[in-house]
This record gives C-alpha cells, structure tokens and sequence, in this order.
C-alpha cells in the first residue's frame, strides 16, 4: 500500500509531494530518498520527445536513447529501476534489450512497447521477465499508469494523479 502524502497545508494548497520517488520505511516516517530512474530506449525520435516530459511530471530522471547500442552501454555503466523499450528497432530488438537487463538486474522492470500489437510477442515477452507491454498509440497516462505500478512493484510510492490529466 502506498503511503499518503501531507494533507494540504495553508490556504488550502495542493498536497505537499509528486513523482516517482524512492521510500525507505526503515523509520517510523516514510522519507523521500532518490527519484525514480528510467531509462527510454525507442528508435522513434518524437516517442522520447513526447515522453520524457511526460514521466518527468511524475519525478522521473529519465534518460533517452533512439540507438539501441548506445542504450546497451549505458545499462552495462548504471543500475535503471525502469526500462521503457520498443520492441522494433533495427539491428537490436527490444527482446535483446530485455535479455540484456535480465542478466545485468533482476530487480529492473522492463516494459515493452510497440506499434505491432501481437499476443505472442507480448506472452514472449512476459515470459522472458517482462513486466508489462504496451501498444502503440497510447497516450502519456497510459505509460505513466504501467510506470506507477513498476514503482509499486520496487516498493515506491507515486503520486500518480497529480499529473494526470496535465497533458497539453
């Protein structure tokens, strides 16, 4: 279950957190540790354009890559807590993204998205440690839903709803 945030303060303000943060429940206070890190890896430029502001919204630190290779180098280099990949790409799939997290961290929840919408590349890709897969076209909320429940899965909490609805 997810922690709540502060009730609203003076004047009747918004309430007092938002994003994709860390908890530590080691103490009687929850406390808000790192943020959420993300790693976007679509060979689409206008997919990491329109979703990084989008996951930034809700507290991520997201990383963008549109070349799978480069994307690869920087998992072997940093620990990501999520990884969003196409599965489409040229020369490396998201199926060799995800084997790739897989050996480095079975910790890391790695969501598939794709524009080709088949069931067995999606039952494929769960069996293979995926956490989640989604089609495109979808919308920001969509994917800030699955990264939530990601999140929630690393025992993180996220204000979700805050952001909701803010896309222009």
């Amino acid at each position: 279950m997810r922690g709540a945030p502060p009730e609203s303060g003076e004047g009747g303000r918004e309430r007092g957190w938002i994003g994709c943060m860390k908890t530590r429940n080691d103490s009687k206070e929850t406390e808000m540790s790192e943020e959420i890190n993300v790693l976007l890896l679509d060979d689409e430029p206008i997919v990491g354009k329109r979703l990084k502001p989008a996951l930034a919204k809700i507290g991520c630190q997201v990383e963008v890559f549109e070349e799978p290779a480069k994307a690869l180098e920087r998992l072997d280099e940093k620990e990501f807590d999520i990884v969003v990949t196409d599965i489409r790409m040229d020369e490396i799939d998201g199926m060799q993204v995800l084997d790739h997290v897989r050996k480095k961290s079975s910790r890391t929840k790695v969501i598939m998205i794709t524009g080709y919408a088949m069931m067995s590349l999606a039952r494929e890709a769960m069996e293979k440690g995926a956490f989640d897969f989604i089609a495109k076209p979808f919308q920001p909320n969509d994917l800030r839903r699955v990264i939530a429940k990601a999140a929630e899965a690393l025992g993180s909490s996220i204000d979700f709803e805050s952001a909701a609805g803010h896309d222009a």
